[in-house]
């Protein structure tokens, strides 16, 4: 699987995460909803995610990579 589909995916699963933990246990889950939005938005201007350098180091390869 490639860097920028398993980007999307832990960003997703993580959002869906804290809404249902949020509505489960406590609101304060949201703030991990806020963290990741704001880890998006920030991306958009810097061209930087840290959780794409983490999926790096675990191994997962850009597009066009062997």
């Amino acid at each position: 699987m490639r860097l920028e589909r398993m980007l999307r995916l832990v960003a997703g699963a993580l959002i869906l995460f804290s809404l249902f933990s949020a509505y489960f246990f406590s609101y304060n889950w949201l703030f991990l909803t806020l963290g990741i939005g704001f880890s998006l938005f920030q991306s958009g201007f810097t061209n930087w995610c840290p959780m794409m350098s983490i999926l790096k180091t675990l191994g997962i390869k850009e597009r066009g990579e062997k």
